[in-house]
């Protein structure tokens, strides 16, 4: 994976002010060096500069960027940060049409692709990716990202200036960009963050290229246009059919994202999930005389301290010498220090521009720095419990009678925190209505449904487009901070258009959930590890840990200069570190953001405001 920038104006030749353009370019790419660490370039064309940070995967010395190929005397130049799993595929076909090429990587392919095809490429990729590319025979820009939004593409629009890059830090690099909140900013980070509207950057005038949207820029203006979606329609295969096209499709996928020129990993919780990509890796590498490396997580004293719970049935401690056992993987066993988990909140906050999942992601941050010590790709579970429907909300009653985020229901401890006028002004509930209403108008029908099916399908597709993304986002910011890719093969588009219809009495046949999936686990998994209890990523359940962010907090408050303030009630910001309750209750946001993840999540918040010298409007 790599760092993508870079700025177009179509009302000036950018080629005049090279030196200072190159310049800009250099420092927006600055920012962007941790997600690739290898190498960097820059390229200055008459309407587009690009800049690129590059970690190197595939074709190491040869696949450098920004890349340029010239053919019939037009000049194409990508910068691009993914991964395409079906690069042999299209590299033949390409070849059938008279292309030569000159490097092994996936950037050369793409180039070419999008050359030979236009903008039709897109619908050829399987992978993760977002890339742009100056086409000087059409003159325009065409930006596309992938389907799921597993890797970023923010933009912002100033006078004729076109700015874009994979994260936020970058895009304040240009002049004239800065961070500015207004409402809609504001309603974001307390009504749904740490998930996020589609499309929406969260600062002011920031956008965000959609998934499974391409962008043209010309002299005319910007067009957008979405070329995937997923379509509702009668599964009409069997139900062993079902469990072996399933099967199929998840090895496939697996199989495909093995490849890479760099040492290759997985992360091993003995979750379903993670233990069937671990299993199809095993198997695949052990053919080549190979034995796989795997990582496992967890927290300092959990043991001593774990609690089960209804999310969180019991820990990984069992389950992940099981598989290593069973499949003969080099593994390393990563246990997380109790301090890293609050100082790393900033880091983790730095990472990925906005306030997240506190602790998670701070522990994310430091267990993919660990991995990256020895491995530069590994494979991970993330999306399967979005389409296979392994949440608690897919079959809570709950769910089905409340029209709302099914993973955040009760905004009232939001409110609670905020100042009077500011929650007069924000009304974060109407805001969290609004966005809810947006996305159930999106849903795919399918006549053939009934008042259930119909429900657990906008569930579905709300997981889809918002749960999912925000953990895709997690795991980008957090590994690429680390200069480590992260590839997720129940992302695989062919493999979610099929599930995507099948009916929830598959899926959930005799009550199991994620039954589908699990019986396509037969013969590939150890019965004891198929048949498990989902149980999430890891948090902690040290009580060290609250009193530590407490302290966190209670710092903030006693200063007057705090920049969240501003914001917040100091009185009701001062309740939260009253009494030891860590749950009040019910998680805030999903399963594993209780009480102690949300005093994380308010202090990353005034680190946000502070570090990032934020103006509100």
């Amino acid at each position: 994976m790599c760092g993508i920038c870079g700025f177009i104006n179509f009302k000036t030749n950018l080629v005049k002010n090279e030196r200072e353009n190159l310049a800009v370019a250099h420092r927006m790419a600055e920012k962007l060096r941790h997600r690739g660490p290898d190498s960097w370039g820059e390229w200055v064309g008459e309407h587009a500069v690009f800049a690129h940070s590059r970690l190197a995967v595939i074709d190491v010395e040869n696949g450098l960027q920004p890349m340029k190929r010239t053919v019939e005397g037009h000049e194409f130049v990508i910068t691009y940060n993914g991964e395409l799993y079906n690069t042999n595929d299209i590299r033949n076909d390409l070849k059938s049409h008279g292309y030569e090429f000159t490097t092994a990587s996936d950037t050369e392919v793409l180039l070419y692709a999008y050359i030979h095809y236009g903008e039709k490429c897109a619908e050829m990729l399987n992978g993760i990716y977002a890339f742009v590319i100056w086409d000087s025979m059409r003159q325009r820009i065409f930006a596309c990202r992938d389907r799921f939004g597993v890797k970023p593409f923010f933009y912002t629009q100033k006078n004729d200036v076109t700015v874009f890059a994979s994260e936020l830090k970058s895009l304040f690099e240009y002049p004239d960009v800065s961070a500015v909140l207004d409402k809609t900013g504001l309603c974001e980070l307390f009504a749904l963050s740490p998930a996020r509207t589609q499309g929406v950057g969260v600062f002011k005038d920031v956008r965000e290229l959609r998934p499974a949207r391409y962008m043209i820029i010309n002299r005319h203006g910007m067009t957008i246009k979405k070329y995937w979606s997923l379509v509702s329609g009668e599964h009409k295969d069997s139900y062993e059919e079902t469990i072996e096209k399933v099967r199929s499709l998840v090895y496939d996928s697996v199989k495909r994202q093995l490849i890479s020129d760099v040492p290759i990993a997985t992360f091993l919780s003995g979750g379903l999930d993670s233990s069937i990509i671990t299993a199809i890796g095993a198997m695949e590498m052990k053919k080549k005389g190979e034995r796989i490396s795997t990582y496992s997580f967890d927290y300092e004293d959990n043991n001593k301290y774990f609690k089960a719970s209804h999310f969180q049935p019991d820990s990984d401690t069992k389950w992940v010498p099981r598989m290593v056992e069973a499949f003969n993987t080099n593994h390393t066993y990563l246990v997380c220090p109790n301090n890293v988990l609050t100082e790393l909140l900033e880091e983790a906050l730095l990472a990925k521009d906005l306030p997240g999942m506190a602790d998670v992601d701070a522990s994310l941050l430091y267990f993919c720095r660990e991995v990256k010590k020895n491995h530069t790709v590994v494979l991970s579970g993330e999306c399967s419990d979005e389409i296979f429907g392994g949440y608690p909300w897919f079959r809570e009653k709950k769910a089905f009678e409340t029209h709302g985020f099914p993973w955040c229901y009760d905004l009232s401890i939001r409110n609670n925190i905020l100042l009077d006028s500011v929650r007069e002004t924000l009304d974060i509930d109407n805001y969290s209505r609004m966005r809810y209403e947006e996305s159930i108008a999106e849903v795919p029908i399918f006549d053939g449904d009934n008042d259930e099916e119909k429900r657990r399908r906008e569930i579905s597709y709300l997981n889809i487009n918002w749960f999912m993304t925000n953990l895709l986002d997690r795991k980008d910011r957090m590994s690429m901070a680390s200069g480590l890719e992260v590839r997720v093969p129940f992302c695989d588009h062919r493999l979610v258009e099929y599930v995507w219809n099948i009916p929830w009495e598959m899926k959930n046949r005799d009550n199991v959930s994620k039954n589908v999936l699990r019986e396509a686990a037969k013969g590939i998994l150890p019965e004891d590890v198929r048949l498990r209890r989902k149980s999430p990523y890891p948090k902690t359940h040290n009580p060290h840990y609250e009193e530590a962010v407490k302290t966190l907090l209670d710092g903030i408050i006693s200063d007057p200069n705090a920049p969240i303030l501003a914001l917040c009630d100091k009185t009701k910001l001062m309740s939260l570190l009253d009494g030891g309750s860590s749950d009040y209750g019910k998680p805030f946001f999903g399963q594993l953001m209780a009480g102690p993840q949300f005093i994380g999540y308010i202090v990353q918040m005034n680190y946000l405001l502070r570090d990032y010298k934020v103006r509100i409007l």
